[in-house]
């Protein structure tokens, strides 16, 4: 389903206007049913539409209404219901459909084996998970049995999953304030690069990246027992990194004794022109996390990949997930991966996103609500401000933004309440994405009155 945006009101004007277009008793019911049938929660339910039929880059909704999906929760880099994918499932389910835990299985191996050799550097060690907020707990639980402490350093903004831990480490706070007691004890937070004095002109991209990686250093310097820095190598909001950022923490974690973890599950495996969006920045983590589209945009899985000298935890139960070594799952990662590197889908996502920058850097690149357009690869957004002096967030424009576009057939993300987050599918032809690319021009040009 479609859901709302973040920041959102469910029950805003332009939701309201937009709700009021489409009348008809399917998707009427269906979302009533909806509504009274799961546990409601901020940016989930309830939803705003409804979803039939999902292929390549479009889903449908009940009434027929067919949308280009520019949000996906970034499982779809491949598109929907690839083919390849399909098949490959439908045969993994006749061969071998489950393996018990302290079993193993060919394809789970081959896996485990295909990521190890995708990876650079040593990140030679894997272990599976059904999603990406366990991954990253794996993760925080090999860095405290490696380095024998329980701290971490992360950043306010940040997103690494919904669980206990992953909340804690994370710096939304949606994922955090709600939350009655302690979440982890030990979790340090930092600002993030572009942070505030950045985003809003008070210092320049090589100082607020000097400052913001110093700040990193000063709290693992002062803490002197942190066990690792967790951290997204670009914040999907999105917002690249600046230069020499990411090398200043790799330098300060190398003095100070603690690991790097890389969260790479909306990032990773080629959404950003690289199969690793740390590639950018030329470091390599400790502890790399990967998730989403592993899975093909069927099924569920997630990945740690750690260095070899990593590998400490035989006495202990990292993971001990039921489905751990699914074959099932393992096949849709494999033939993923397959069609990633079949297909040149790292190559195309770098073509087609300097493109798609460049287009909207030259349609609405000047207007007066548009106050950046960033990104790397198929990851990009448009940050939409009242004025272009203060860079004050423009929240009521984005959001009819937003459903102008809907109501044109392209769904994308809304993300720090003013920021349009278009994350296509790597597999999406050209002239869709000009024509999408359009729809948002079209709908910013309106001035969103």
């Amino acid at each position: 389903m479609i859901t709302h945006t973040e920041g959102e009101s469910n029950t805003s004007e332009a939701r309201r206007a937009w709700a009021a277009l489409h009348p008809d008793a399917p998707t009427r019911e269906l979302l009533a049913r909806d509504a009274d049938a799961f546990l409601h929660q901020s940016l989930s339910s309830p939803c705003v539409s409804t979803i039939a039929k999902a292929e390549g880059i479009w889903i449908e909704d009940t009434a027929g209404r067919r949308y280009m999906d520019f949000h996906g929760n970034s499982v779809h880099h491949i598109g929907y219901g690839h083919p390849r994918v399909v098949a490959a499932i439908k045969d993994q389910l006749e061969t071998l459909s489950f393996s018990p835990r302290r079993f193993t299985n060919e394809v789970s191996v081959e896996l485990a084996e295909t990521l190890g050799a995708l990876a650079p550097g040593d990140l030679g060690k894997v272990l599976f998970t059904t999603g990406g907020s366990d991954a990253n707990e794996v993760a925080l639980r090999i860095a405290r049995a490696a380095t024998g402490r329980f701290k971490t350093v992360s950043f306010w903004d940040a997103f690494h999953g919904a669980g206990f831990g992953a909340s804690s480490v994370g710096g939304e706070a949606t994922f955090r304030s709600h939350i009655a007691g302690p979440l982890l004890p030990g979790a340090e937070h930092v600002a993030p690069f572009n942070c505030y004095r950045c985003a809003y002109g008070h210092a320049g991209p090589e100082s607020c990246a000097l400052a913001c990686a110093k700040m990193v250093e000063f709290v693992l310097e002062r803490e002197g027992d942190v066990a690792a820095v967790i951290a997204e190598p670009m914040r999907a909001v999105p917002v690249v990194p600046p230069p020499g950022f990411w090398k200043a923490v790799r330098a300060a974690c190398n003095r100070h004794g603690a690991l790097l973890i890389m969260d790479e599950i909306p990032t990773g495996l080629g959404k950003t022109g690289r199969m690793f969006a740390f590639e950018h920045d030329e470091v390599i983590p400790d502890i790399v996390t990967l998730g989403k589209a592993l899975g093909g945009g069927i099924l569920p899985i997630a990945a740690v990949l750690a260095r070899r000298d990593l590998d400490v935890c035989g006495d202990y139960a990292i993971g001990h997930y039921t489905h751990e070594k699914n074959p099932v799952t393992a096949r849709a990662a494999l033939e993923t991966l397959a069609v990633i590197r079949d297909e040149g889908l790292v190559e195309r996502s770098a073509e087609l996103g300097t493109h798609a920058l460049d287009h909207l850097r030259e349609t609405v690149g000047h207007h007066s609500l548009v106050g950046d357009i960033r990104g790397r690869g198929l990851m990009f957004g448009v940050e939409i401000v009242e004025n272009r002096e203060t860079r004050a967030p423009g929240r009521a424009a984005a959001e009819r933004i937003y459903y102008r576009c809907l109501e044109a057939g392209l769904s994308f993300k809304i993300s720090a309440g003013c920021v349009l987050t278009l994350s296509p599918p790597l597999t999406i032809a050209k002239g869709d994405l000009d024509r999408a690319l359009s729809i948002v021009a079209d709908a910013i040009g309106t001035k969103a009155a």
